[in-house]
């Protein structure tokens, strides 16, 4: 995997917009949606918390805007950076929109390996008396095997495990 100086940047963007999500009181997540030869055509947070809806993932919201506003060439040359590996709901829609490449900073393996280092399910499930809601970590490229997935991008991987600590609250 060669990830260039420019899309250091995006991940540096994403990273940068999972921060503003945190302060938010959402998860730490970014994503930025880029069309080779065209740019960056839109850029989101989560907003799962601020906005009430476990929908709201910037993948999610990312791929429903180039379904809007892309045509399908363009959602072929398309990249979506993000700070965290697509979870299967936004890989699955990366996909049905036809957008054709991922880029992600941490992988969910990793993320699901720091929670557990953490001990956040555990502490989840007694702070509230039910189970946490938990959707299956799959990788997104077996969700979305006609996409083309790369990272983890291991020298933003800290800033990343950061941000999920300072919301898990270890």
């Amino acid at each position: 995997m060669t990830i260039t100086t420019e899309e250091v940047l995006h991940l540096r963007r994403c990273i940068a917009l999972a921060a503003e999500a945190l302060d938010a009181g959402d998860a730490p997540f970014g994503s930025v949606l880029v069309v080779e030869g065209e740019g960056v055509q839109q850029e989101d947070r989560n907003r799962t918390v601020t906005l009430g809806d476990a929908t709201r993932h910037p993948e999610f919201e990312l791929a429903r805007w180039a379904a809007t506003n892309l045509t399908a060439e363009q959602r072929s040359r398309a990249t979506v950076y993000t700070s965290g590996e697509h979870c299967p709901m936004c890989s699955s829609a990366h996909a049905w929109v036809g957008l054709a490449r991922i880029v992600y900073v941490a992988s969910a393996a990793q993320l699901e390996a720091w929670k557990a280092e953490w001990g956040v399910a555990a502490a989840q499930a007694s702070s509230t008396g039910t189970p946490p809601v938990q959707v299956a970590a799959i990788p997104a490229q077996q969700v979305a095997p006609g996409v083309v997935v790369e990272g983890p991008v291991d020298e933003l991987v800290p800033a990343i495990r950061e941000l999920q600590r300072r919301h898990a609250g270890a």
